[in-house]
């Protein structure tokens, strides 16, 4: 007979968290929440509040100044974790739960897994409408938390206590299968929450997880081998399901065996080390010269575990004469772009795709190598260069004093970044050694995502040296877990690039053939000079502003031996990119228009439109 015990339906659901473990491949356990991110108010506070402070250590509850950086916080833990761990998040039923929305569409284009547990207003509907509660005219069980319905993978509503049991199983098994991996909400009515019932004592004591690897259909696999066997000119892109399936070496050992160039997406950068001799780096519109000059030429595309974005692809017109094939966890990538499927675990598939003794052709695989030792010696110069006389110093040049300033131990950084023109120029020129190493979140470009997401990043990885690199733009969106790092005592670095308003976007409208307009703050009002210094020191961080690449240099040494947070501004250029490399992208430009620059940028459009895939 099976045994209950008495609880409320907050009690059960963290009960549940605290007790469910994670299998490592390596035959590691631990537990697969690491803690609960909240911010308590209304609708959360009595019910969810009461049952996370019963737990403690088991189910560590960390208190934020934002939502959605909360989130960012907790989304940059599981992916800093390769998806194998969770972070939850708690709100208010009103804004609170409205704030996590950019989260989890963040979450939900990135395929990383994020528990929502937001509150929401009365089952029984007794007080409606209450404090926060948005009313729809058309239906009654409507709240502002259907609004997560398309963001997010799983979508459920506890409007009876003994519900939890089943729909956090479902939630936590989306989390875990690598093909449906993404964000979860359970919406938690207040009243629900405070709910008792007979809870059954198998949910309070899971069996552990362990994260599939599914294996090929063997005709898939069959004909992968043939695609492989008849070309000559292979070039793989890894993208973040490399990473996640914990692939590298597997791909490393591979690409070496065949002779194989790697490219690499904006997520899939450190799928093999910088100074493997096949990393030809980058690829697509923030790519490297030696990919994109590859994949021009390329008879086949081997894509592995990307879901080929618009940057990765050049808008899809990089590889114009190649073969798509695509090996992926989930069957809508493998099978985009009308590419041969392969849909299967990453590492599962470079172990059993062996097509005899058959290698790229040898002049391939030579002018691969050429290409990645040219690119390499080129990043080198482009990042330890100074800047010309009178000019400020631009993105590269930081990135270079930022990487050398770790003479000590340059393997242990983390860079992380989101938005802007940092990462193009990351991707090209950040030098990563280790899967993990490169933190970007470019699959929704969230402006803000940067320092919260880098304090996600050492709540998973506090032996190593977390960097945010972030714009002045970003900083101003969202900067609060500063004071949220000091007060964890979760050192991180951030360096902040200030080129004095939105100089990513103002490049691109000068390029659409538009005039400046509302994107320097000196085309936007009156003049206003931000002490980012100031105050980041204002939220508790240690903090400098220097006047040049040399200064940097030394102030990033103090901050690497610094204990708390160490924010270190920076004056830059918002005209200096790095000009090598890239791609086509296709961005839309007026048919109509006075001005000869969008004449000219029209017709520029429409011969990239011309070289583009369908």
């Amino acid at each position: 007979m099976s045994t209950t015990r008495r609880l409320t339906m907050a009690q059960a659901l963290v009960a549940h968290l605290a007790a469910l473990r994670i299998e490592r491949d390596d035959g590691r356990s631990e537990p697969y929440c690491a803690g609960v991110w909240a911010i308590f108010g209304h609708g959360n506070v009595a019910g969810l509040g009461e049952a996370l402070a019963q737990h403690g250590s088991a189910l560590p509850t960390h208190r934020a100044h934002n939502e959605q950086a909360m989130a960012h916080a907790a989304i940059a833990f599981a992916k800093a974790n390769f998806r194998e761990r969770i972070m939850a998040v708690t709100t208010s039923i009103g804004p609170g739960a409205t704030n996590l929305l950019t989260a989890a569409a963040l979450a939900h284009v990135n395929r990383l897994p994020l528990l929502l547990l937001p509150g929401d207003v009365f089952a029984s509907r007794a007080p409606d409408p209450v404090l926060q509660q948005v009313e729809d005219f058309a239906a009654g069980d409507v709240s502002a938390n259907d609004a997560f319905r398309p963001l997010v993978r799983y979508f459920d509503r506890i409007t009876r206590p003994e519900q939890i049991v089943v729909a956090l199983t479902r939630a936590i098994q989306v989390m875990t299968d690598p093909a449906t991996c993404g964000p979860v909400c359970l919406a938690l009515p207040q009243d629900v929450q405070a709910m008792a019932f007979d809870c059954p004592e198998s949910f309070l004591a899971p069996a552990p997880l362990r994260i599939r690897r599914p294996a090929p259909d063997a005709h898939e696999l069959a004909e992968a081998n043939d695609l492989l066997t008849s070309s000559r000119r292979p070039l793989v892109v890894a993208g973040g399901g490399v990473l996640y399936s914990r692939a590298g070496a597997s791909l490393a050992a591979w690409a070496t065996t065949h002779g194989v160039p790697v490219a690499e997406t904006q997520a899939g950068k450190g799928s093999l080390a910088w100074d493997h001799p096949l990393n030809v780096g980058a690829i697509g519109v923030t790519g490297s010269p030696a990919a994109n000059a590859l994949a021009a030429d390329a008879d086949l595309v081997l894509a592995i575990g990307t879901r080929l974005s618009d940057f990765s692809t050049a808008s899809h017109s990089l590889w114009p004469n190649a073969r798509l094939l695509s090996l992926n966890v989930q069957p809508m990538d493998a099978a985009k772009w009308r590419g041969r499927a392969l849909v299967a675990d990453a590492r599962v598939v470079l172990a059993a795709l062996r097509p005899g003794s058959w290698r790229a052709d040898e002049a391939w695989t030579v002018r691969a190598r050429q290409l990645a030792s040219h690119w390499n010696a080129r990043v080198t110069e482009l990042t330890t260069a100074a800047p010309p006389a009178g000019e400020l110093p631009y993105d590269a040049e930081v990135i270079g004093a930022v990487r050398d300033s770790a003479a000590d131990s340059p393997g242990n950084d983390i860079v992380v970044c989101a938005a802007g023109t940092l990462p193009a120029e990351l991707h090209k020129l950040w030098r990563s050694t280790r899967p993990g190493g490169y933190h970007m979140e470019y699959g929704y470009s969230c402006m803000g995502y940067e320092i919260a997401g880098a304090l996600g990043v050492k709540l998973a990885r506090p032996e190593a040296e977390v960097i945010a690199m972030v714009g002045d733009g970003s900083y101003l969106m969202l900067n609060s877990e500063i004071a949220t790092s000091v007060m964890l005592g979760l050192k991180i670095i951030v360096v902040v690039l200030d080129n004095r308003g939105f100089g990513c976007i103002q490049r691109l409208q000068l390029a659409s053939g538009s005039p400046r307009f509302n994107n320097l703050l000196e085309d936007c009002g009156a003049p206003v000079a931000i002490d980012f210094a100031a105050h980041a020191a204002s939220l508790g961080a240690g903090a400098v502003h220097v006047k040049d690449v040399a200064e940097l240099k030394v102030a990033m040494r103090a901050a690497r031996a610094a204990e708390k947070t160490q924010v270190l501004v920076i004056d830059t250029s918002p005209w200096r990119t790095t000009d090598d490399g890239g791609a086509w992208w296709e961005v839309a430009i007026p048919e109509v228009s006075s001005r000869a620059e969008v004449g000219d940028a029209l017709a520029s459009y429409r011969d990239g439109k011309a070289k583009q895939r369908l």
